[in-house]
């Protein structure tokens, strides 16, 4: 068994202040097969801080070309080491080898990052005023588990891009994950202090990096109760925060829409990941004329998942993260047996074969009502919740009805008509007919799903802060109006 007893602090793998470890289960089998660090302390917190503080006075006037060159070592020591990243995944969370998306994913925003850097306006004018945008200072990065490397990368590679300086925190869930990258990072010779890792609880070590004064923003990605924490704690030195939290999207397909397409992409996006995942569109808004006709389509396409081992490289499904999430899964199950929804397919049992480990039926309830606990609830799992409307007025009124508004998704045979209906919801990003999203446009939500933009022009402001500087009317001809 592999023991990983390591922070990462300015530059060097250091020792933590605390002795808790964390016995890491293989969610396949339910054994234990390695030991994490998980006794970061504010004392360690302090000493990533005042490392990557000291760090900041001279990184964050790096020239533009020095950051691109550091992205570029990054890249490449991410894409020599591809391999472990996914072996990595399939023991710690779960996830499969054929999913390639976790792995190669973050190439692609590393490098979307690295080009917006080289022609992004770092000054520009509003009549004869200089509009500056410089690096916010130190950043805490705290990551959830489900995406445990593209969601840390996206965070770092933008705060690095703007010239700031990171404190790491991956999910005591995923700590591997997080090791590995630090690896990656530590093979491209930043300077130290730049970036640093702190293993841990959220309860100590994101609520002291949440609360340090030195701390400039905190970038949250997780629950919205554990983002409600963060934001209080922030708000007590009145520091910058961006969140990304919870999410219970709805998939509007209307009465003109492909049917068949519209149920299997559903079942496709919405199991991803086994469910885990916040923009999965975990309710399906079906005209209650063509609910029995689209049933079929979600059973069928169901029926396709290969579950298993995660190391397999034929299985399309591995178990969910843990025992406690497991659990919870199951309760939401039980809860829309009991609340009086139609179970069409999966359930309590586990899925043939595999009686150990943490695996989890793909599961679709009919007969839902739009105030049933698996219609309003996050599940995070491979649950999906069928909700029949009657009007478009209807199916928009309960597509909104929700503390959440992460993602949205439109089905529909007419393009205009779908963007018109896009235009109603209350979310952060939408799909009209499945299409995919991109590593170049913002991401985040409305309501309690988020503050704040990633990835793209929008991701890389949330690291910036604004400076205008007036009197130099000669300088400022010289440069781009600003435009917004």
């Amino acid at each position: 068994m592999t023991n990983y007893p390591y922070h990462y602090i300015d530059g060097a793998w250091v020792a933590p202040s605390g002795s808790d470890k964390r016995e890491m289960v293989d969610p396949n089998t339910g054994v234990v097969f390695a030991t994490a660090a998980n006794g970061g302390t504010p004392e360690d917190v302090e000493r990533a801080v005042v490392a990557a503080r000291r760090a900041f006075e001279s990184f964050s006037h790096t020239s533009i070309a020095e950051r691109v060159a550091i992205i570029d070592r990054i890249i490449a020591a991410y894409e020599r080491r591809l391999d472990e990243f996914s072996e990595v995944l399939a023991r710690e969370v779960g996830v499969p080898r054929s999913a390639r998306a976790q792995v190669t994913g973050p190439i692609a925003h590393m490098k979307v990052a690295r080009d917006l850097l080289q022609s992004y306006r770092f000054e520009t004018r509003v009549e004869d005023t200089i509009v500056r945008r410089e690096p916010i200072g130190v950043c805490a990065l705290i990551s959830p588990w489900n995406w445990p490397i593209q969601t840390p990368v996206i965070k770092f590679i933008y705060a690095l891009a703007a010239g700031c300086t990171s404190i790491m925190k991956g999910s005591d869930a995923s700590p591997l994950s997080s090791i590995l990258l630090a690896e990656v990072i530590d093979e491209a010779e930043l300077p130290p202090g730049v970036f640093n890792l702190i293993l841990g609880r959220g309860s100590v070590v994101g609520e002291a990096l949440s609360r340090h004064p030195d701390v400039d923003l905190v970038s949250f990605t997780g629950s919205t109760g554990a983002g409600i924490k963060v934001g209080e704690a922030a708000a007590r030195t009145v520091k910058r925060v961006s969140l990304e939290l919870g999410g219970k999207s709805a998939n509007i397909v209307l009465k003109d829409a492909d049917l068949e397409a519209a149920a299997r992409w559903n079942i496709a996006r919405c199991f991803f990941n086994t469910g885990q995942s916040c923009h999965a569109p975990s309710r399906m808004l079906i005209h209650e004329d063509q609910v029995e006709r689209v049933l079929p389509y979600l059973v069928d396409e169901c029926s396709k998942f290969r579950i298993g081992d995660p190391r397999d490289p034929a299985t399309t499904m591995g178990p969910v993260i843990n025992r406690t999430q497991y659990e919870s899964i199951k309760r939401y199950i039980q809860s829309a047996i009991d609340e009086g929804a139609r179970l069409v397919c999966g359930g309590l049992e586990s899925p043939t074969g595999l009686d150990r480990g943490f695996f989890v039926q793909p599961t679709v309830f009919s007969d839902v009502t739009a105030d049933m606990t698996i219609a309003r609830e996050e599940i995070f799992g491979p649950v999906l919740a069928v909700i029949p409307y009657r009007t478009e007025d209807e199916a928009l009124k309960i597509a909104n009805d929700s503390i959440y508004g992460l993602g949205g998704y439109v089905f529909t045979g007419d393009l205009q008509r779908g963007y018109e209906f896009a235009k109603g919801l209350r979310a952060g990003r939408i799909c009209v007919n499945g299409a995919a999203t991109n590593s170049v446009t913002p991401m985040g939500g409305y309501k309690q799903s988020g503050i704040g933009r990633s990835m793209g022009v929008f991701g890389l402001e949330e690291y910036l802060e604004i400076k205008s500087v007036y009197g130099l009317a000669e300088k400022a001809a010289g440069l781009p109006d600003l435009v917004r």
